[in-house]
């Protein structure tokens, strides 16, 4: 039966929707403040089974995980840096598949912060044939590693020698040269920026990790052993933003929720954020729980859902 309390009570309803409307287009049509790209060493696995190789990278980017930004790992094709037949293949891979390339991260051609120089050098000029690499691919930068032995004051002063000497090189080819927090000094971030500051070029920076900070491993190496102490992440990656020309959005495991584990993305990417960063982050999965597949999807719809909430 027809009454004025159920008309009101209706209409109230109607009203409260209504309202409720535009707050949610507003999220709806709300955009991330970064661009998501995908690491190629999260399908590490499977490239080293040779389940596919990278040329097919491109291509499996797009259209398993519809993510159009890509980020290589020489080791995957270590011996085509100047192949220009394979470049060319790899471009139309890319072209076909409507998927643009961002950088490449470079490994086992030597260190940048060698203290004897007749090593740093040579690392330089390995490093000199990825930078025309990726000017052919339309990356905009290569990732390179910044290690040594010494104390903190030789290394740092050899990585300064090293990046500022391949960093000129690639100013030509207007390509960036960042510095990942892989380990040892380069996974304290007062130490990297400081670096930087004295480097104080345009185009060489830092690839903040979310997951790298271990400084020292039981081992006494970069890699291999327990670590036995950590920085703060978080104080880490907030130092390093302020030269950061992208970052690695790593992850290990997921909750029931599909939140990050051991990094809390929320603050992690409000850091990201309050620094002024509008690039891109890189999908960078390493877990063990999930497979590859699964867990670079998790890793999407995570920063997906962090980017429109912050």
């Amino acid at each position: 039966m027809f009454s004025r309390r159920n008309f009101l009570k209706q209409l109230g309803a109607l009203t409260a929707a209504s309202a409720a409307l535009p707050v949610l287009a507003e999220t709806a049509a709300k955009k991330s403040f970064f661009e998501i790209s995908l690491a190629e060493w999260s399908l590490h696995k499977a490239l080293f089974a040779k389940q596919f190789t990278n040329l097919d990278f491109p291509g499996l980017a797009k259209k398993e995980f519809g993510i159009e930004i890509v980020e290589y790992v020489n080791q995957f094709f270590k011996d085509k840096a100047q192949d220009a037949t394979y470049l060319k293949e790899l471009m139309m891979r890319c072209k076909d598949n409507g998927v643009r390339n961002h950088l490449i991260m470079i490994d086992g051609e030597g260190y940048l912060g060698e203290t004897d120089a007749a090593k740093r050098n040579e690392a330089v000029e390995k490093h000199k044939p990825w930078v025309e690499c990726a000017k052919t691919l339309g990356c905009k930068t290569i990732r390179v590693n910044a290690f040594g032995k010494g104390t903190e004051e030789e290394v740092a002063k050899a990585a300064v020698e090293g990046l500022g000497k391949l960093g000129e090189f690639a100013k030509t080819m207007n390509i960036n040269v960042i510095v990942e927090n892989h380990g040892s000094y380069s996974s304290n971030g007062q130490w990297l920026t400081g670096v930087m500051k004295q480097v104080n070029m345009k185009n060489v920076g830092i690839l903040p990790d979310f997951g790298n900070f271990c400084i020292k491993r039981s081992s006494g190496s970069e890699w291999g052993g327990q670590c036995v102490e950590e920085y703060d992440r978080y104080k880490g990656v907030s130092e390093m933003m302020a030269y950061a020309k992208g970052v690695s959005a790593k992850t290990h495991d997921f909750d029931a929720n599909g939140n990050c584990t051991d990094i809390d993305y929320m603050r992690m990417m409000k850091i990201v954020k309050d620094s002024g960063f509008k690039g891109i982050a890189g999908i960078e999965y390493e877990g063990t729980n999930l497979s590859e597949f699964d867990g670079i999807k998790k890793t999407k719809a995570l920063l997906e859902r962090v980017g429109t909430m912050i």
